[in-house]
């Protein structure tokens, strides 16, 4: 029987994620017909008015969410953050140049990779000995004197790591963030970063389109020949429309953007989510029995890891919780044990949920 009081469950997936119920039943009427258009969204041209005004909306929302000035881009693109392990590079790195890679988890170290194809990469941070466990502190990180930007990915979804502070770029070096699994989950400053990406299945949409935050000027950083369709500049330049955009994702992007602001912005989001994960983190610490894989002080608010003493146990958990209403909780496989992905669409209900299972599974089991 499920745990929730409707038919839907409570969906702990690492992405893509929960989306607003509300956000869902706005998308039920619109696929089949939106705005009294007689069409789906899906049926409409990505050149027509009606989508003219979900992109503008959408991108102006985008900007009210995350306070984004004129001076930055607001971009649609497609290929998910993956693919932007290889733009970020290709636009803005000289073959003889060296970006800075802050190395905390398994994207950090795909991007590193990618970026090793266009120019010389440091690896001003390597989390990799610790298992990354943690994320570094200012003083840990070796920057090289004028790099081409610092690169750094904020929440690590498999071990359940998170900065809780913006890593400090040397004056004048952009800092780049792949955000994709805590973007607008809390109050920021956009102005720290040169430039900002994120695949939409986590915080803000459905998979299908990534999020990219540019400031202007370094769309004139033009370190090689590029394809059209590799380059900021020409999305920028044709309003995330050089070819067929993927109109769908957007307009539920542009959606969730809506419902981030009647819930009053990010600092009450912000607010909410670490409520979220400190009922399931209590649970943790209050146990005996559970093991967290992050270092207390880089737990991520977004992806909360665990384990019980055993994998067996570990199954046994998982087989029970499902039976409760309660899904995607299995780790991934390089850690194991238990991840309850807790995005802001996530309900607070959930968290309460599962950290009742949590006590009455360790005194069964315990």
């Amino acid at each position: 029987m499920p745990a929730t009081a409707t038919d839907r469950v409570f969906n702990f997936s690492a992405g893509p994620g929960v989306l607003p119920e509300e956000v869902l039943r706005q998308v039920q009427q619109d696929v089949w017909n939106i705005a009294g258009t007689g069409m789906g969204i899906m049926e409409h041209s990505h050149r027509d008015k009606l989508f003219d005004r979900v992109l503008a909306e959408a991108i102006a929302d985008c900007r009210k969410v995350g306070a984004i000035g004129d001076d930055y881009e607001v971009l649609f693109l497609t290929g998910g953050a993956t693919t932007q392990n290889f733009m970020v590079p290709m636009n803005l790195l000289p073959q003889d140049g060296t970006a800075d890679y802050l190395v905390t988890g398994y994207w950090a170290e795909k991007s590193a990779e990618e970026a090793a194809l266009y120019g010389k990469v440091n690896l001003a941070f390597d989390g990799r000995p610790s298992k990354h466990t943690f994320v570094p502190k200012q003083d840990e990180i070796r920057f090289t004197p004028n790099a081409a930007y610092v690169h750094y990915t904020s929440n690590n979804t498999i071990v359940g790591t998170e900065y809780h502070h913006v890593p400090q770029a040397p004056g004048g070096v952009p800092l780049v963030c792949d955000a994709s699994s805590d973007i607008f989950s809390r109050p920021w400053d956009v102005t720290k970063f040169g430039l900002v990406y994120a695949g939409a299945q986590k915080n803000v949409g459905p998979a299908g389109t990534t999020l990219v935050i540019i400031r202007k000027d370094l769309l004139e950083r033009n370190p090689r020949p590029l394809p059209s369709l590799m380059q900021y500049r020409v999305f920028a330049k044709n309003e995330s429309r050089p070819n067929t955009p993927p109109v769908f994702p957007i307009y539920v992007v542009g959606l969730v953007f809506k419902w981030i602001l009647r819930q009053g912005g990010l600092a009450p989001i912000g607010e909410r989510n670490a409520a979220k994960a400190r009922i399931i983190y209590d649970a943790i610490d209050a146990s005996g029995f559970y093991r967290g894989h992050a270092r207390p002080d880089s737990r991520s608010l977004m992806n909360i890891t665990f384990r019980c003493p055993t994998e067996e146990q570990d199954a046994l958990f998982l087989g029970e919780a499902k039976k409760e209403g309660m899904v995607n909780l299995k780790g991934h496989r390089s850690t194991g044990g238990m991840r309850a992905s807790v995005y802001n669409a996530f309900p607070v209900e959930g968290c309460e949920a599962i950290a009742q299972f949590m006590r009455e599974f360790e005194r069964r089991h315990g």
